[in-house]
């Protein structure tokens, strides 16, 4: 088993549907290669970790490095784990949309992301730096990226 985490930034403005079509895709992807992780799209930027086999993670990140959706692309951490961090977890999302956000639901996404960094255990560097990065992210301010 083997984990990659990385953090890069939206090319343009990402909407939704782009999001969209970016799990959809993932979620194919993920399916057929026995892909899991967790993604996290918040101030225009994305943090994602990827656990499958070596060989499925390392093309996986290879795609995302040719996506036209990203730039700045840097590789946080990568390691061999004894077990996946998302086990079930084809691709997890939660709809903001930051031109509309309601401080109530922002604050309950933050919430749940946080408790759900309590639930998991990673032991690895990868996993570690993923939570770490996340919740680094999810402490800014809306727009705070585009200022």
């Amino acid at each position: 088993m083997y984990e990659l985490t990385y953090q890069s930034e939206a090319r343009k403005k990402v909407t939704q549907k782009d999001i969209i079509e970016i799990l959809e895709s993932a979620r194919r992807h993920n399916k057929i290669n026995g892909v899991t992780g967790c993604l996290i799209y918040y101030n225009r930027r994305f943090i994602q970790i990827i656990e499958g086999s070596k060989a499925a993670v390392q093309e996986t990140y290879q795609r995302i490095c040719e996506d036209r959706r990203h730039k700045e692309i840097q590789l946080i951490a990568e390691n061999s784990t004894s077990e996946r961090t998302f086990p079930e977890w084809g691709m997890a999302y939660f709809p903001i949309d930051e031109g509309k956000i309601n401080t109530n639901e922002l604050k309950q996404f933050r919430n749940n992301i946080n408790l759900l960094a309590g639930f998991s255990r990673p032991s690895k560097v990868s996993g570690i730096m993923f939570w770490v990065k996340v919740k680094a992210l999810l402490a800014e301010p809306p727009g705070f990226y585009d200022k």
